[in-house]
């Protein structure tokens, strides 16, 4: 590790399957690898990623090694854990054409709707966020863990941000 650079969360992810026979294995049972940090206070773990709904259930592919931008891809869906520092500042409002299931693990944050506007989560609560101007400011002495689902979702809105990789 870098000087300066922080350790990457460590997320425990179960991945269960079928083998041959047709029976259900765990095909993998280790801690979760595909971390970006798109500011240095903010970090998010990819934990599995889909294409499409209905999905597939066969397939050995592991679909949380996958290299994604912020949104999932087009009719698919994008689950991530995410760690927030204490202390972390309001970065721009931002959105995607998504709707969100975001469970507050643990800790506290606020999510601002704009300048003004914002709801505390605590551990336990599950906010529904569909396609809304956001910006999560971690104003607590701890850190907070988020787990966050994303759906690709319509209409599609100029200034969203897009599953591109090149996206924060």
């Amino acid at each position: 590790m870098e000087q300066g650079q922080r350790a990457a969360p460590a997320f425990r992810r179960i991945v269960t399957g079928h083998n041959g026979e047709g029976k259900p294995v765990v095909l993998s049972d280790g801690l979760a690898a595909n971390h970006k940090f798109p500011d240095g206070d903010i970090s998010s773990t990819l934990m599995w990623s889909t294409d499409a709904s209905p999905t597939s259930i066969l397939g050995a592919a592991d679909e949380g090694l996958r290299i994604l931008g912020t949104a999932p891809p087009s009719g698919g869906s994008r689950f991530a854990m995410m760690e927030f520092q204490p202390g972390n500042v309001m970065h721009g409002l931002h959105r995607t054409d998504t709707v969100d299931y975001v469970i507050c693990v643990d800790g506290e944050i606020d999510m601002f709707l704009d300048e003004v506007r914002f709801v505390t989560l605590r551990a336990g609560d599950v906010l529904i966020q569909r396609g809304t101007d956001h910006a999560w400011v971690n104003r607590s002495a701890a850190p907070c863990r988020l787990a966050v689902v994303l759906l690709d979702a319509v209409p599609k809105r100029e200034g969203s941000v897009s599953g591109d990789i090149s996206a924060r």
